[in-house]
């Protein structure tokens, strides 16, 4: 059995969708939440969204049962947008403004989700890519999360100055047969990287269905962030296409991804899971790499649209799908087009869990996505969301690079890199520069950015950490390898 009940406030919802009327209070409720959000896989790398060469009918069919936010935002690159899920505010604000450098550490002084998500009961398991630290008092099994089953770094396999740096094997032996930090215990893993993290994460969510324990679990593949390596069965069709060998690794990860996502949805269909079970698709930023060779010819890929990708300032950096499924409670094949963002998920996630916010957390850039939940044509007041691709080098002055790859987004707007203005809403693709003809938006913007970076400069608590004079998961698996060694992981029965 599970209890419903809230310490934050009772949202009573009447849902229409068609003829079906839908009444649920859904604040404190403690559905399951599984998070499934992959690395460098943005809006234009799902036939849903248009992509003719990608096949991805698990997540395709997924779409067409989801609420859909289509004006969904996270930030330009990968740790950021992981702080900013995790914190409920601004990357910077935690200290995080680069994905290396030990800028990618989350600040030791943030309360994060998983953390208030435990304390209201839940179990909390990560699958996959952390990279918010390497560091043991950055760990997630220190930030919050009672399962952890995770590569080291930004990548499986990277290594950089200072800490941010994966185990030793995986550096030769990427994506295929990796070690993996099992809560305490580095453990040897068989298979592609990406077949492992769902299969460790369906264990542990069969588990916990069976136990009817509420839980929050976190599938954050390292798929299909770059190198593009994918199984050679995955890779075969685009190959035989004439795409180039990039291309066709990157494609294969991401039809490797949507093979696994319907593995999810079958074992939740056959653990009949569905019910009391919330299903978010997204990723962590824009597409990375739109260029490509087909049979030897140059050409572009598809990207939705949009005409920049990760990294970018612009609407292809932030704008990523994210696709929301609750058999019951949300609609089937609804968009919602309020601006919405990553920042928004904590105080979501905690109000559906019933999880009470501290007096003393952090200030939450974010708000309660419940509203729009209960009503996809909910008022939904014009917010602006700051968006800076950051990694100025280290040492710098952060004030140097005010201006340097930065927008403000608001509902209607885009303003970026302190010159250029869209109107979004007739132009979203970007396509004309329309600064000149709006000076008062302008000045509206440099206002709000103004008063933004000075309030939170402060927080950029990482620019001047010394690197460390080790890398904490290398020297973590020399220390086991020579104490009890490397044992294998065993895969659950699912």
């Amino acid at each position: 059995m599970r209890c419903c009940f809230t310490t934050i406030g009772i949202t009573l919802i009447v849902l229409t969708i068609g003829n079906v009327t839908h009444a649920k209070e859904l604040a404190g409720t403690r559905p399951n939440i599984i998070l499934v959000m992959t690395d460098d896989q943005g809006k234009g790398d799902l036939s849903c969204l248009g992509n003719e060469v990608l096949r991805t009918p698990n997540l395709d069919r997924f779409y067409s049962m989801s609420t859909r936010f289509t004006e969904f935002h996270v930030s330009p690159t990968c740790a950021p947008t992981r702080s900013a899920i995790m914190s409920g505010r601004h990357e910077f604000r935690n200290g995080v403004t680069h994905t290396i450098k030990e800028r990618e550490r989350m600040a030791l002084s943030t309360t994060t989700m998983p953390q208030l998500l435990r304390k209201a009961g839940y179990q909390t398991g990560i699958f996959g890519k952390w990279h918010l630290g390497d560091e043991d008092a950055y760990q997630p099994y220190n930030r919050g999360f009672s399962e952890v089953f995770i590569h080291g770094a930004g990548g499986i396999g990277q290594a950089y100055e200072g800490s941010c740096a994966d185990f030793p094997p995986n550096r030769t032996d990427k994506y295929f047969d990796i070690v993996a930090l099992h809560n305490d215990t580095i453990k040897q893993t068989k298979g592609f990287c990406t077949d492992v993290f769902f299969q460790a994460a369906l264990g542990w969510i069969k588990q916990q269905h069976e136990s009817e324990t509420p839980f929050f679990a976190y599938i954050s593949t390292n798929a299909p962030h770059g190198p593009m390596i994918a199984p050679e069965k995955s890779k075969k069709r685009f190959l035989e296409l004439g795409y180039d060998a990039n291309t066709a690794g990157r494609y294969g990860m991401i039809e490797n991804i949507d093979d696994n996502f319907g593995l999810l949805v079958k074992k939740l269909d056959q653990w009949k899971a569905w019910e009391n079970t919330l299903v978010i698709f997204m990723t962590d930023n824009g597409q990375a790499g739109s260029r490509a060779k087909l049979n030897g010819k140059p050409v572009r890929l598809h990207t939705a649209g949009f005409k920049t990708g990760k990294g970018s300032p612009y609407e292809g950096g932030t704008h990523v799908p994210a696709f929301w499924r609750w058999k019951g409670v949300l609609g089937e094949g609804v968009d919602i087009s309020a601006l919405t963002a990553h920042v928004d998920l904590i105080k979501t996630f905690t109000q559906l869990a019933g999880a009470k916010l501290p007096e003393d957390i952090q200030a939450i850039d974010g708000r309660s996505m419940l509203p729009l939940l209960a009503n996809p044509k909910a008022a939904w007041k014009d917010r602006n969301l700051f968006v800076h691709q950051g990694r100025w080098e280290k040492g710098g002055d952060p004030n140097g690079s005010k201006f340097k790859n930065c927008a403000v987004r608001n509902t209607r707007w885009r303003f970026v890199n302190n010159k250029e203005l869209y109107d979004i809403s007739v132009d979203p693709y970007e396509k004309t520069d329309v600064s000149a003809d709006h000076p008062e938006v302008i000045a509206m913007f440099r206002k709000a950015y103004d008063t933004w970076w000075a309030e939170t400069v402060p927080f950029m608590v990482n620019e001047d950490a010394p690197y460390a004079p080790h890398q904490p998961q290398a020297v973590r698996y020399e220390k086991q390898l020579a104490e009890r060694g490397i044992p294998a992981w065993e895969p659950p029965t699912l």
